[in-house]
């Protein structure tokens, strides 16, 4: 069974929501990636969306898209990134492992070779934002044949007719998107969010994952009130750009603030 749906089974049944961190691999180096997974885990992670760094990331706000920039300093590309997902599953069998990024360096890589690459080094899941399910067939069949998940992403402008249809395509949970705009923004309307979570819910059995805006514990605890899991993206990379020059400081820095946000979220 993949581990994605395992783990939303076994949060379920222990009535808790899962905490899902957000890191661009190789930033600032490729050797804090997976020594920084594992102290993830350790500090409340129950997935981890590991980005794939890429030169035009257009969903990002500034904080996300300068730690692409860092990552592309390095000598690390796509087949990189699973070598980290690889290292990583030698010591963690269990953390599901979501891979987020764009079409581009999955097409030069191509799906079938993308699908089966990443199946292997123990990725769970692929969220390639500028596909959607319109044009995402080939690449869906194909990570569906490796025994991978595919994410969408809903907007809050999505109407209710496309929600059907992305709720239809997509497997391992659905990613709700709380603001207009790119990631980083700080205006959450938990009321709103909830509502939309709900009409989410009344269209899938899939769980909701609520991600943009959250970034800190009462934001993390307000939005896992309504949806299945909290997605925190910007908050952990600016905490680690804060660390770019005392990189022996990223590791406690993201431990202490994740180990926060999953305090609050259990609380909630």
């Amino acid at each position: 069974m993949n581990r994605l749906p395992a783990r939303f089974s076994e949060l379920r049944r222990s009535q808790r929501k899962a905490l899902i961190p957000f890191i661009t691999a190789a930033d600032p180096t490729p050797q804090v990636t997976v020594p920084l997974m594992h102290a993830m885990v350790a500090a409340g992670a129950d997935i981890i969306e590991l980005g794939m760094p890429f030169s035009d990331p257009m969903a990002e706000g500034p904080a996300i898209q300068a730690a692409n920039e860092r990552s592309l300093r390095q000598p690390v590309g796509l087949r990189g990134v699973l070598a980290m997902v690889r290292e990583f599953r030698t010591k963690n069998e269990a953390t599901p492992v979501v891979l987020m990024g764009y079409m581009n360096p999955v097409e030069a890589m191509g799906y079938a070779e993308f699908a089966r690459a990443a199946a292997k080094a123990g990725a769970d899941a692929a969220l390639i934002v500028d596909a959607p399910p319109e044009e995402a067939g080939t690449l869906r069949e194909a990570l569906h044949a490796a025994g991978l998940e595919q994410i969408f992403l809903i907007a809050p402008t999505t109407t209710p007719e496309r929600m059907r249809k992305i709720c239809g395509a997509s497997s391992g949970f659905v990613y709700y998107v709380s603001l207009k705009g790119v990631t980083g923004a700080k205006t959450l309307d938990v009321n709103e969010v909830a509502a939309k979570v709900d009409l989410i819910h009344s269209m899938t059995d899939l769980p909701v994952g609520v991600g943009f805006g959250i970034h800190d514990a009462a934001s993390a605890a307000a939005v896992a009130r309504v949806a299945d899991a909290v997605v925190v993206g910007s908050a952990v990379v600016n905490r680690i750009a804060a660390q770019v020059n005392t990189p022996e400081r990223i590791i406690p820095e993201v431990s202490e603030f994740l180990a926060e946000l999953r305090g609050a979220i259990d609380r909630r």
